[in-house]
């Protein structure tokens, strides 16, 4: 018999989960590891931003400003 598939996982829905995390149950390192872990992805997402900014003003330099 076929194995069912995995539920596919809805965009932002394990970022959703972390923040209902009970911070209750982890100690003091285990946050500041919490603390990095979420800065490099505050990083990750703001360099993202960054490049979409980017390519966005590239393509209204090229094609002229677009009407919003």
């Amino acid at each position: 018999m076929d194995e069912p598939a995995e539920a596919r996982v809805g965009r932002g829905q394990r970022l959703a989960e972390a923040m209902r995390e009970d911070l209750e149950l982890f100690g003091v390192v285990e946050l500041e590891e919490r603390i990095d872990a979420l800065q490099a992805e505050i990083d990750r997402t703001r360099a993202q931003i960054k490049k979409k900014q980017s390519g966005r003003a590239a393509a209204e330099a090229l094609f002229g400003r677009s009407a919003d």
